[in-house]
């Protein structure tokens, strides 16, 4: 599992995150939900790297990742996929996924098949350029190249922003069919409430850079967790 401990994380002097400890279980959706600026984003950049944190612990699967750059985090076996997609706009859907064979040994270099049988549509597509794709393909895709690194934890930063329903759905099916086929342990941090209710086994709601609540989706409809997510 990954393990967070008593977090806290600044820029400059600003502090986004204040001693944050969760855990997040293998063959499991933990979400993260909360409103806009309260610390959900850089949360996940402690968990991958892209930040250093001001004190506390991280760990995966007993191993630290303190201080560890983000690319050996990968190499852990942490896939990222970051919001806004930051897929590469002049690679092809071919190349964008190749981008993912970075932390893998020579042997392992290849596109998992099971990739095309969540996204169909970027088979059909490999040849095209990524900036060409509409923006609901383009997240089939970053979440694609994460997959293409054989994660053991998949972190994913609101995959649903600025995507059409029905593309939705397909995400939300490819991220059960990844927790119950492959075990692996699944970090989601959204806004869009029923998306999180639908797919969590469990739900932490942030404000200003802390927890103010946890527990199962069920729990989203209670009085208490309302307060912290109404605009």
């Amino acid at each position: 599992m990954l393990n967070v401990e008593n977090v806290s994380l600044h820029y400059g002097a600003a502090q986004a995150l204040r001693d944050v400890s969760f855990k997040a279980e293998m063959g499991k959706i933990t979400c993260v939900l909360g409103r806009n600026g309260v610390g959900k984003s850089s949360l996940l950049r402690a968990v991958t790297g892209q930040h250093p944190v001001t004190s506390g612990t991280i760990s995966f699967n007993g191993a630290p990742l303190d201080g560890m750059a983000p690319f050996r985090r990968a190499k852990q076996g942490v896939g990222y996929v970051p919001q806004g997609r930051e897929i590469f706009p002049l690679l092809t859907v071919k190349e964008n996924l190749e981008t993912g064979f970075a932390p893998l040994r020579r042997a392992q270099r290849s596109i998992p098949d099971d990739i095309f049988s969540l996204f169909p549509v970027l088979q059909t597509m490999l040849g095209r350029r990524g900036g060409d794709l509409s923006g609901g393909q383009q997240q089939q895709l970053a979440i694609a190249r994460a997959l293409v690194t054989r994660p053991k934890i998949l972190v994913l930063d609101e995959p649903t922003e600025g995507i059409q329903p029905s593309i939705i759905k397909d995400i939300g099916r490819a991220i059960k069919y990844l927790r119950d086929s492959t075990g692996m342990a699944i970090l989601l941090v959204e806004q869009y409430l029923d998306f999180c209710r639908e797919l969590a086994d469990h739900v932490y709601i942030m404000d200003r850079g802390a927890f103010v609540h946890e527990g199962p989706p069920e729990t989203l409809d209670t009085p208490q967790a309302r307060r912290h997510l109404t605009v």
